[in-house]
């Protein structure tokens, strides 16, 4: 380790650093640092999940429902949104800097020679090493991109979740929802049930095979486990096993029911193992008090500021039907500032003719699309836009344009939604945006 590393903010930086690695999809680097520190992903049980979207808020469900059973619970996300210790949670509260420090210390005081990890592999061997040591009963892993290649992928949890398919990040995971379910079905392991709510026929075929070969039973949205809405953030929950009347949701929108639900059929496949005693009380205080920011996050009123980071097509048909049924409201205003490498057409298609006017803004983050692309590429959707590069200036136009009954939703990235909560007042560690 360097020796210009001497505290938590010097490490972050390092880890930054580490970027320039690149990222280079496979295990062997990660399974190598994790042996020299004697495998401490063997020492807890585990929940995996991947997907393109709800990957993070069913880990936050699985989350909160496990710590109200009495459970230690590590939780490994990413990416944060404001402070790197975010990634790292037990029993839903956040990690300290300083223990973190620690951790970082231990992993890189291992580092072969010059071989050294990416980024994401780096911080991935913290998590694992950080929830041994801290001898947490139960961790729940959320993969960084993708899945067979994931630095997370070593792990052979109790569970593993795909929560959907969609397109994204194709320039990795392929060009078609088969390529990508390909991906995201290699987290599943030989006889571990897998649960999902993928819904494209391609996809679910591609996972259908997956399990048939890995003897991996499975379980689906819609076919052994659903919802039925009965009310303003309250749903009824069937099972394979299990019948939950009368539960209520924290987070809003309609497609959180769904994330809701896979969380609860992931917890009836530990419950058919024996592995815990599911209590609807303790589920319900799970879900009525799960917290996870910047999804539909209520950032003021009158007008009404909303927060949502919607990166890719199929996260903004959510925000679009959210905002539909979800918002009532006169007038809609978007603030928006996106990467350039992510389907902006298919974003714009979805959110644009929603909205009065539309402002135009550039995170500070180098992948962010400069807002005169955004403007000329929202043409054929939309003539009302303003570019404002500065995004307090940008919400600051937002919401002098918008009357008190009005909507303000801030979107397009999960960097932008950090940056705007720091704008908002919540405390940060480092200003630098973290991959994966």
């Amino acid at each position: 380790m360097p020796d210009s590393v001497v505290d938590f903010a010097s490490a972050v930086d390092f880890l930054c650093r580490l970027q320039k690695v690149g990222i280079k999809f496979g295990l062997n680097r990660t399974e190598n640092l994790l042996e020299r520190l004697g495998n401490p992903h063997r020492r807890f049980r585990a929940l995996h999940i991947a997907g393109t979207n709800g990957k993070g808020s069913t880990a936050a469900f699985l989350s909160s429902i496990l710590t109200r059973h009495g459970f230690r619970v590590g939780l490994y996300t990413s990416p944060h949104l404001v402070r790197f210790t975010e990634r790292f949670r037990i029993n839903d509260e956040e990690s300290s800097a300083e223990r973190i420090f620690e951790v970082f210390q231990d992993v890189m005081g291992v580092v072969a020679g010059d071989e050294w990890p990416t980024f994401f592999e780096a911080v991935t061997a913290m998590a694992f090493h950080y929830f041994a040591q801290e001898a947490v009963d139960w961790a729940v892993i959320e993969t960084g991109m993708g899945g067979r290649l994931d630095a997370t992928n070593v792990i052979f949890p109790q569970v593993s979740v795909i929560t959907n398919v969609a397109m994204d990040h194709q320039e990795f995971l392929g060009s078609t929802l088969s390529a990508i379910a390909r991906e995201k079905a290699g987290i599943i392991k030989d006889r571990t049930p897998v649960v999902t709510a993928v819904k494209q026929p391609a996809a679910q075929s591609t996972l259908k095979a997956a399990c048939l070969k890995k003897s991996a039973p499975l379980y689906r949205y819609g076919v052994h486990f659903r919802v039925q809405k009965n009310g303003p953030q309250h749903f009824h929950y069937q099972g394979f096993s299990r019948d939950w009347p009368n539960l209520k949701l924290a987070l809003l929108g309609d497609h959180q029911y769904t994330n809701a639900a896979v969380a609860l059929a992931a917890l009836e496949v530990l419950e058919t193992q024996e592995l815990l005693a599911l209590d609807w009380d303790k589920i319900a205080q799970g879900l009525a008090q799960v917290r996870w920011p910047g999804r539909l996050e209520i950032l003021e009123t009158q007008p009404m500021v909303v927060l949502d980071g919607a990166h890719n097509p199929h996260g903004a048909e959510c925000l679009r039907t959210a905002l539909k049924t979800q918002f009532a409201h006169r007038r809609l205003h978007l603030v928006m500032g996106i990467m350039a490498d992510k389907d902006i057409r298919g974003i714009f298609r979805r959110l644009l003719p929603l909205a009065e006017t539309a402002v135009f803004t550039q995170p500070r983050y180098g992948r962010a699309a400069h807002p005169d692309v955004l403007r000329r590429l929202a043409l054929p959707f939309h003539k009302k836009v303003f570019v404002i590069p500065k995004p307090a200036d940008a919400i600051a136009q937002a919401k002098a344009m918008a009357a008190p009954d009005d909507v303000v939703c801030v979107t397009g990235s999960l960097y932008f939604v950090g940056e705007v909560k720091e704008l908002y007042g919540e405390p940060s560690q480092t200003h630098d945006r973290l991959l994966a």
